[in-house]
């Protein structure tokens, strides 16, 4: 890995000129999602992770870290999301790399405190759309920073993605609304949805902590069957990017002690949908785990 960074470091140089297009490297499926909202067909961009891959776990390849190395400006989340990403990030920046960790941007008296990150908060902001809609604006200004020449598109794009996420956080209460507050309770494969639960009422329960890391224990699944039969749960959640094992066993603890418990639907955590689906966008994202949240529970 030292040889491949130190020769794509090498060859760093050479590039950034050949084409007039900005050419953006991005992380997760959501920031790719993002950035080629705002930029639009003025850059080029390449997203590292793809549907169903897991940012906590995600190793870059010699590819990844060419990649990384021969862009003009690199985003990726930060807050110790993409942890096994860290090293190579710290090379990028002793390199004087134009990289940008987005959810640095975010006030942190605002962000959920946690134990399993060396950050020590919870990464998954994205699930709190005013968070996004700064994340947005930082990003547009980074761009601005790096291709002046399409300040004003940048704007402009940012400006309308903005109003569709205002709309979007419209339309998700009114859906919400139409579940009784005592059944807004999710149970998730992991911690991911403590943004969402603190913005739209909903007591939030992972399996596993906030990282796909750690593994569920025998006594934690036993935990939370009791807490699912005492509160009388009605459905638990699968993730995309998390092995339904854990939610399958946890459902089965339930049943071993003569409740039921249904398996609302896979919901999309770490990663959007197939590029080219509904899903595949953040705003699509949103709307399928809220419509597959608010029915299974129903």
């Amino acid at each position: 890995m030292v040889a491949v960074i130190f020769f794509a470091s090498c060859k760093s140089d050479e590039k950034k000129d050949g084409s007039s297009k900005l050419k953006v490297v991005t992380t997760t499926t959501m920031l790719t999602d993002l950035v080629e909202r705002i930029g639009g067909d003025s850059i080029q961009v390449q997203g590292l992770m793809g549907s169903g891959v897991d940012p906590h776990l995600y190793k870059a390849s010699e590819g990844d870290v060419s990649k990384l190395f021969n862009a003009d400006i690199v985003f990726y989340m930060g807050l110790h999301l993409e942890g096994k990403l860290v090293e190579v990030f710290e090379k990028m920046e002793k390199g004087n790399a134009n990289t940008v960790a987005v959810g640095e941007v975010l006030p942190k008296d605002e962000l959920i405190g946690s134990e399993y990150f060396a950050s020590n908060y919870d990464p998954h902001v994205w699930f709190n759309i005013g968070f996004w809609k700064q994340i947005a604006t930082h990003t547009m200004e980074e761009l601005q920073k790096a291709d002046p020449s399409n300040a004003s598109f940048f704007e402009e794009n940012t400006q309308k993605y903005i109003a569709e996420l205002e709309a979007l956080e419209l339309q998700l209460k009114e859906t919400i609304e139409t579940l009784p507050k005592e059944q807004r309770i999710l149970v998730t494969a992991h911690d991911a949805f403590n943004y969402f639960g603190a913005a739209f009422g909903f007591e939030v329960v992972g399996l596993q902590g906030l990282s796909t890391a750690t593994e569920a224990g025998v006594q934690d699944v036993q935990e939370l069957a009791k807490f699912i039969i005492s509160r009388e749960v009605k459905a638990i959640f699968v993730e995309s990017s998390v092995p339904k094992r854990t939610i399958e066993a946890l459902q089965a603890s339930v049943k071993s002690k003569g409740h039921e418990v249904t398996i609302g639907g896979t919901l999309y955590s770490d990663a959007l949908g197939n590029k080219g689906t509904v899903e595949g966008t953040y705003i699509g994202m949103f709307q399928y785990n809220v419509e597959t949240i608010v029915n299974a529970l129903r």
